[in-house]
């Protein structure tokens, strides 16, 4: 059974930072796509950065472009993302995703993945 566990979400004052981690088991997704979106409330899902397969450039959102940082950990089946310069608007939940035989074209594409965390709260407040 694959599972994605997200850790490290809480609050912080604008202009902070916090580390996401995102821990799989029940199979490795070294050569797979694997990203971060958030949700806010009364807003749709929305890609934030994602990593075609380990080793890759990533991609981001212009949102979070130079402000946050994606990287894989192939030994350890693992995903961070660094968030500086927090902003109220960052504020969501954030989510883990992989999936073992996604297309380039669909990495920021929230359906196209199959697995999926339970999710981390992010609140950027002063």
């Amino acid at each position: 059974q694959v599972q994605l566990v997200e850790s490290g979400g809480g609050l912080v004052q604008p202009g902070g930072s916090l580390r996401l981690s995102c821990a799989a088991s029940g199979r490795t997704f070294s050569n797979g796509g694997m990203g971060w979106f958030r949700q806010a409330p009364g807003k749709e899902r929305e890609f934030v950065a994602v990593s075609r397969r380990s080793g890759a450039v990533p991609r981001y959102a212009d949102s979070v472009k130079g402000r946050f940082t994606l990287s894989r950990d192939n030994a350890r089946n693992t995903m961070s993302l660094q968030l500086n310069s927090l902003k109220p608007e960052d504020t969501a939940i954030y989510y883990c995703a992989a999936d073992p035989s996604i297309i380039s074209s669909e990495l920021t594409n929230p359906g196209a993945y199959d697995y999926w965390g339970q999710g981390t709260q992010v609140t950027v407040s002063s």
